[in-house]
């Protein structure tokens, strides 16, 4: 592995937002009752627990209306330190997590090639994630290279209860089911955080939540905290905010914004997955569609590339005249959402905004017209609006509900707004090997870095780091590549060995 010592990281701190985190209204420290929880759990999520992985099957009916923190599970050392659905489906949850062993080589590569020298020796790592088959190889991943690990998700319908229960009969302690309810959601964490005799030196969080849950009930953990790794545009947003306060009071690295994240994870994971989250759910046929798609991120690009070449006509609305450009220059027509609304069949955010689907734009759409969220916040759809008494909600499949007007007129809604492709389908495990060694990489280089070589800030993964966690996938390819020669390099002033781009380049 590279020496990361001789690499510098320039800080970037420039977004200009006060800080907004939602208060939470309840102590978690006492629980509800038995009737209170469920009454809630179905009041905000009205969500089927069962999964669409194969395992769905595999589910005991019979346990479906018992909450997992109602069970006393154990096992087979004997350990409770965990909480999952149902530890009896730990089977198919590690077949799971073998086949995804096969499409994530640079994770594999790295348990091999570093797991001599345990450069996570001593790391204690707490993380909030999506628990699926891909992350349980990364987790994996950081407990050969020496970490502890104590994890909860960060999605309440994008956990896979049978790799939950693989992880939980291997020894780690997960706290995490498909189908929690909000309080659920943030117990989960508390019990990741709050344990006697262990505290987390680290922290791999997906959305913030994980770590504005350390600021508000656990502050003085950040003593011992050497970093915060985030991977999510929601995440980083709530750290620059931090930054820009002051408040930020360990080094953070910015994994979202890193070359192999943004081009692989963010574009092409997305432009695969958003067509099998839909036709999982609705069974639609795309061609001749008019679908409109906020934000022409990466994500975005994804999207709309995907459902272009499936014969969709699809428009594009962006606050950015940047991105606005691009959508152009590739052939979407750049609209205001008030335009198309009436007419659409598809609505689908990726803005990692709040409030851009509001109760007036549902009000206008058409009968039948489905509605999506692929950032990932659940803000990005109003969907709080919909829950009044003049509407009905009518559960149709698992994650697809009808909400349906007094006139009749009913909207498809996927997932109550949240990530569609992880709550309703799969994503492709190779983009996610790209991203998870990003991940992996980032708190080797966080947790060894020598005092003073970062501040109190937000940093990007040196690229250096991006270039190595894409070399480490070329093989998958046969992929060869072209070698400078030493009269070539000292043209281009490079080093034969990378970095090959500054910076600034924009790939």
């Amino acid at each position: 592995m590279p020496n990361k010592k001789k690499y510098n990281v320039n800080g970037d701190s420039g977004i200009k937002a006060q800080i907004q985190f939602a208060d939470q209204k309840q102590e978690f420290n006492k629980r509800p009752s038995k009737i209170g929880r469920r009454s809630l759990s179905r009041s905000i999520s009205q969500s089927s627990t069962d999964s669409y992985s194969s395992a769905a099957s595999y589910t005991d009916s019979s346990d479906d209306e018992t909450s997992p923190r109602d069970k006393q599970q154990k096992n087979s050392k004997g350990s409770s330190d965990f909480c999952v659905k149902n530890i009896k489906q730990a089977e198919f949850g590690r077949r799971e997590i073998e086949i995804a062993e096969q499409e994530m080589p640079a994770l594999m590569a790295l348990r091999k090639r570093a797991q001599g020298e345990k450069p996570l020796a001593g790391a204690k790592i707490v993380g909030c994630t999506h628990i699926t088959a891909q992350t349980a190889v990364l987790m994996e991943t950081l407990g050969a290279l020496g970490a502890q690990c104590r994890w909860a998700a960060c999605n309440i319908y994008s956990t896979l209860n049978e790799v939950a229960a693989a992880l939980a009969e291997s020894g780690f302690p997960v706290f995490a089911w498909k189908g929690e309810s909000e309080d659920d959601f943030w117990w989960c964490i508390d019990r990741c955080v709050n344990v006697e005799g262990w505290q987390p030196n680290m922290i791999l969080d997906d959305g913030g939540d994980l770590t504005h849950w350390i600021y508000k009930k656990y502050p003085n953990m950040f003593k011992k905290i050497k970093g915060i790794v985030e991977e999510s545009v929601t995440g980083v947003h709530r750290l620059y905010q931090l930054s820009k306060a002051g408040k930020l009071c360990v080094p953070a690295m910015n994994v979202n914004d890193s070359v192999t994240k943004q081009k692989f994870d963010n574009l092409y994971c997305c432009r695969e997955s958003i067509l099998d989250g839909l036709k999982r759910t609705t069974d639609m046929m795309f061609g001749g569609k008019q679908v409109v798609v906020c934000g022409y991120g990466e994500v975005g690009k994804g999207c709309c590339a995907a459902l272009k070449a499936m014969g969709s006509i699809v428009y594009v609305t962006e606050i950015d005249p940047i991105c606005a450009l691009q959508a152009c220059m590739d052939g979407f027509r750049l609209v205001k959402l008030n335009e198309v609304i009436r007419q659409v069949d598809i609505v689908i955010t990726c803005t990692g905004n709040k409030n851009v689907v509001t109760r007036e734009h549902l009000d206008r759409m058409k009968n039948s017209c489905i509605v999506c969220n692929m950032g990932h916040s659940n803000t990005e759809i109003d969907v709080a609006s919909l829950r009044t008494p003049e509407l009905t909600w009518e559960r149709v499949r698992s994650q697809v509900d009808h909400v349906i007007w007094p006139d009749g007129k009913r909207i498809v809604l996927l997932a109550e707004g949240r990530l569609l492709n992880l709550s309703c389908s799969t994503v492709p495990t190779f983009v996610l090997s790209i991203t998870a060694t990003t991940q992996a990489l980032a708190l080797i280089e966080l947790y060894n870095a020598p005092e003073g070589r970062y501040k109190q800030d937000v940093y990007l993964l040196p690229k250096k780091m991006d270039e190595y966690v894409a070399s480490l996938h070329l093989p998958t390819f046969d992929a060869h590549l072209t070698e400078l020669t030493d009269e070539q390099a000292k043209y281009l002033g490079l080093n034969k060995n990378g970095p090959f781009k500054p910076n600034y380049y924009r790939y």
